[in-house]
């Protein structure tokens, strides 16, 4: 493979370091769903913001409490995304990331 995008479930969550690890050893290059793995080690993650989507869920609560129907609230999709760049490892397997794409992150690991 060139290229890995790993799907988050609870088991590649769980084992995150492993697969960042496995990754790394293998050097191949891979795309995460949420910021941990990049902090674990990963090249980039890329996903809705996790602290956003729990803020728009107890919005959600908050309706249902004071009495709103549940079939009648609208389906939202996220309007928050976050980038993480590990930057760290992007020099280990000796690629560059453009200056353009570093900006844009909401992180950025050295």
């Amino acid at each position: 493979a060139d290229v890995l995008v790993v799907i988050t479930d609870p088991l590649t969550l769980r084992h995150r370091q492993a697969v960042v690890d496995l990754a790394a050893r293998e050097r191949i290059p891979a795309v995460y769903e949420f910021a941990e793995f990049a902090r674990a080690g990963g090249l980039v993650a890329y996903s809705a913001s996790v602290p956003a989507l729990f803020k728009r869920s107890a919005m959600y609560v908050d309706k249902i409490l004071r009495g709103a129907n549940p079939a009648e609230l609208p389906v939202e999709q996220p309007t928050v995304f976050e980038l993480v760049i590990n930057l760290k490892t992007a020099r280990t397997l000796g690629l560059t990331v453009q200056q353009s794409i570093v900006s844009r992150a909401d992180e950025v690991i050295e």
